[in-house]
């Protein structure tokens, strides 16, 4: 089945058997009846499984290419159940430029447990392998990274993981499986903030974690289910709404992402431009090999590195909407250094690019003509 086949039907029956429903229909129950103590129909409480969400984790495994998918309540949810395989004395390996709240989950609450994490710049594979020892647990990469855009070759590290065995785990959301299949590339876990590009409306909060390891797979499903942070039947249905339409959004993101980044090359008020796409973007080969296309996330800096002076744009424009978050199908605006990455210290963000000027971009599916218009009287 091809990709853009599974966003509609990967992992799914066809009708639902008891009324032949097409949609999956949403279980809004928390318990189930059974005929006998244990007797019942694979359902028992909703924290433990829910119809509704078992379709949606048979879908995020489907698109993934795994054989086994975990939905929970947020994407930072979901990073926490990974964290949760750790103990004690062992060490991650993790890129420096890192979303926000994965910087934050890692220094101010497993680092206090006993966990060592090293923040290294992972764009030259060659470099991670020195932080590697025998307390080392876990590789966990993003690509491209959060908000720099950075490109990290999936399969250099995934040939780290396996010589030293370790987990290689990818946060996949900027480029969805539609541009890009860790699992495929050599990785053990794949991680989606499906609130992004997964749900793709800007709806709902939700978490996703997909594996091929049946072993792994079991200690995670242990893991979600004894915390409980996981999703409600209602979310499930709408980010499983958000999948069959993943491929047709992400194709006018990507065509978009383009357009902008080339516009934005040429402004004489731009500094720099982040778009793996650029040929003179870092490891541009690497995203070619790696990637289907480019998506829709862009970064850029201008050229007086003031912080007044990004606000005063992000707040000037008008079709783009100054929030948090990504990967909707509306135009989203957002200033790093204030917003997102606020919790990582200046020194440290500014260490990866993560300056005053920086502003982040998430392009939408809008006419591009009118997101055009509306930089171009921002920067004014």
């Amino acid at each position: 089945m091809k990709f853009n086949t599974k966003t509609i039907h990967g992992g799914q029956h066809n009708v639902d058997p008891a009324y032949g429903a097409v949609m999956p229909p949403i279980y809004q129950t928390s318990t189930y009846s059974q005929t006998t103590p244990g007797g019942h129909k694979g359902y028992e409480y909703s924290r433990s499984g829910n119809p509704t969400r078992t379709a949606l984790e048979n879908a995020f495994a489907s698109i993934e290419n795994g054989k086994f998918g975990l939905a929970f309540s947020s994407g930072l949810a979901a990073i926490d159940a990974v964290m949760k395989l750790l103990k004690p004395g062992d060490e991650v390996v993790s890129t420096n430029d890192l979303y926000g709240g994965s910087y934050r989950l890692f220094t101010k609450i497993y680092q206090d447990f006993g966990i060592k994490f090293h923040f290294v710049g992972m764009q030259d594979a060659n470099a991670i392998e020195k932080y590697i020892n025998k307390n080392t647990k876990l590789l966990w990469v993003e690509t491209p990274t959060n908000p720099m855009m950075n490109i990290i070759d999936i399969k250099a590290c995934a040939a780290l993981s396996k010589k030293h065995n370790i987990l290689l785990a990818v946060d996949n959301t900027f480029a969805t499986p539609y541009l890009q299949q860790p699992l495929e590339l050599g990785a053990d876990i794949v991680m989606h903030s499906a609130t992004k590009y997964l749900g793709g409306h800007s709806d709902v909060v939700m978490g996703a974690l997909i594996v091929k390891d049946e072993k792994l797979a079991e200690r995670l499903y242990f893991i979600q289910n004894a915390s409980g942070a996981v999703c409600g039947p209602q979310d499930s249905f709408l980010v499983l709404r958000g999948i069959k339409t993943l491929h047709i959004r992400m194709q006018r993101h990507c065509e978009n992402g383009k357009a902008i980044a080339d516009y934005l090359s040429t402004h004489p008020k731009i500094e720099k431009v982040y778009w793996p796409g650029l040929p003179s973007h870092p490891n541009h080969e690497i995203a070619k090999k790696q990637m289907k296309d480019f998506g829709g996330m862009i970064s850029f800096t201008t050229k007086k590195n003031i912080m007044a002076e990004a606000i005063k744009v992000v707040e000037k424009l008008k079709i783009f909407t100054l929030a948090e978050s990504l990967g909707g199908v509306e135009s989203l605006a957002g200033h790093p250094a204030s917003m997102t990455h606020a919790s990582i210290p200046k020194e440290e963000r500014e260490k990866t690019g993560v300056i005053d000027s920086l502003i982040r971009l998430s392009v939408g599916i809008e006419d591009i003509e009118d997101l055009i218009a509306d930089l171009k009287q921002a920067l004014g």
